[in-house]
């Protein structure tokens, strides 16, 4: 069994000896005992240790036929819709684990690189690609149950139409082609999860115009030259009462420098390539996949949301309000709308010419879309459910202290303790109102881009041929009346 357990995971990372910085002063020690990584690291390791569950063993791995070993589901290049089906499923574990909160668990980018994979038709004798390669990164990374973070977006710096015409020194690009590799200089962002993952794949954005900026690869965390400097955390303390889900889910965001690194060349999967940089991304099956990661768990993180909001209506006992539940009725349509687009992106999936089951992108897209844009509101409806709840929060210390027993009784809720009531509004409020859940909604308001690009995506690509020749059906139709 090539599966890893969470100990394994853990130990794995902490010998790399990444170089992340935190605070102005690189992490020394093991990183999975550092006050920053420590939560969002056990969790992680939990995900892989829910791989090894009895009860679970029809969920998380599949057959290799090829080598006999169990591989984890995430793997999977799908072959059917019943795959691409068990793909789900196996994806809504882990979320469920972390209630959807983890947007960079290990499956996203397992899923990410088996699309890549699937895809190497696109790099097949085209200059400066190497389609081998990316085939034998793939095996190898199942054969280790790597971990991988990845970045592509190049710094905020200039970000008007025409920034490509000026040269940016800050955008990380080829500086060199040698006999050893390639080497990369300039920095990327991104990388969630930088430093506490086996490797980093980093790719080329759609819409480059430099040669030199147009690569894909993949390389350890550790690789010499390579640097992950992280943003300030959102940890306010490692208390499971005080800070619930910031304490076990943060996940740390890093901007990934390169000073002169050397990427061999059985790591390259493409460079100075823009045409394919960009058919890449936009003809191979990244998107479908990664949209359909994205949309499983974001319906887990519906639920969690619906789950809390309801919670609190009965908590303070609010049901009877038509305001409330017209508010709460907006989750559960939200949600509703996920598993739907979800199932139809599955019923409506097509094998492609080398034998992929590829989940029909356009109800993907607008499920992203729409959660973009749904999200926000969301977690206000929690605000304003909560309302002064949401801040009068006395730390667990509080309740067993001299006045434990005083805020016990003028804290409690509808047929609930105070020491309950305020653990509960302390999960939506890092949900919903700390920094972690700030970052939260700014992380899905923005995931997988910008909301008013992808609206135009799926209006330029969307078939409306149909719908406007069944109108001119019916205009003529009239006129034959």
């Amino acid at each position: 069994m090539v599966m890893v357990t969470g100990s394994e995971y853990l130990d794995r990372i902490n010998r790399l000896e990444s170089e992340v910085w935190v605070g102005g002063e690189r992490v020394k020690g093991p990183i999975s005992e550092h006050p920053v990584f420590k939560g969002v690291m056990k969790s992680q390791a939990e995900l892989y240790d829910l791989q090894h569950e009895i009860n679970l063993k029809d969920k998380m791995f599949y057959d290799d036929l090829p080598t006999g070993e169990k591989v984890g589901m995430s793997y999977l290049i799908p072959k059917s819709r019943a795959e691409l089906r068990d793909r789900r499923k196996m994806i809504q574990v882990w979320a469920r684990h972390t209630a959807g909160l983890m947007g960079r668990s290990p499956d996203y980018m397992n899923t990410a690189l088996a699309a890549f994979a699937s895809s190497t038709t696109i790099l097949t004798d085209q200059p400066n690609c190497f389609p081998d390669n990316l085939k034998n990164f793939y095996e190898y990374a199942i054969a280790h149950d790597l971990s991988f973070t990845h970045t592509f977006i190049n710094p905020q710096n200039n970000r008007s139409l025409l920034a490509f015409i000026e040269e940016n020194s800050t955008n990380a690009r080829v500086v060199k082609r040698i006999e050893e590799g390639i080497v990369i200089k300039g920095a990327k962002l991104l990388a969630t999860q930088g430093g506490i993952t086996d490797e980093i794949i980093v790719f080329s954005a759609p819409g480059i115009q430099d040669p030199s900026h147009a690569f894909a690869f993949s390389i350890p965390s550790n690789t010499e030259g390579l640097k992950f400097v992280c943003r300030k955390s959102f940890i306010q303390d490692d208390s499971k009462y005080n800070s619930p889900l910031s304490s076990r889910f943060e996940e740390m965001d890093s901007i990934v420098i390169f000073d002169d690194v050397l990427i061999p060349w059985d790591r390259v999967f493409f460079y100075d390539n823009v045409k394919t940089a960009n058919e890449f991304y936009k003809d191979g099956n990244f998107v479908p996949f990664a949209l359909h990661q994205i949309v499983s768990r974001q319906v887990v993180k519906l639920e969690f949301i619906l789950g809390i909001a309801e919670l609190i209506v009965d908590t303070i006992n609010i049901r009877e309000y038509q305001h409330v539940q017209s508010k709460v009725t907006e989750i559960i349509k939200g949600l509703e709308t996920s598993k739907a687009l979800l199932l139809v992106s599955e019923i409506q999936a097509e094998q492609n010419d080398q034998g992929v089951m590829v989940p029909d992108r356009t109800p993907l897209y607008v499920a992203v879309n729409q959660f973009q844009e749904a999200y926000p509101r969301f977690t206000e409806i929690i605000q304003i459910l909560g309302a002064s709840g949401m801040v009068l929060l006395p730390e667990e210390e509080q309740f067993t202290s001299a006045i434990g027993q005083q805020l016990e009784h003028y804290l409690q809720g509808f047929e609930m303790n105070g020491r309950d009531r305020v653990q509960l509004f302390s999960l939506a409020f890092d949900l919903c109102m700390s920094g972690f859940g700030s970052r939260q909604t700014l992380y899905e308001r923005f995931f997988f881009g910008d909301p008013v690009r992808l609206s135009q995506i799926i209006y330029q690509s969307y078939d409306l041929d149909q719908p406007v020749a069944f109108v001119n059906e019916m205009i003529e139709k009239n006129k034959l009346t």
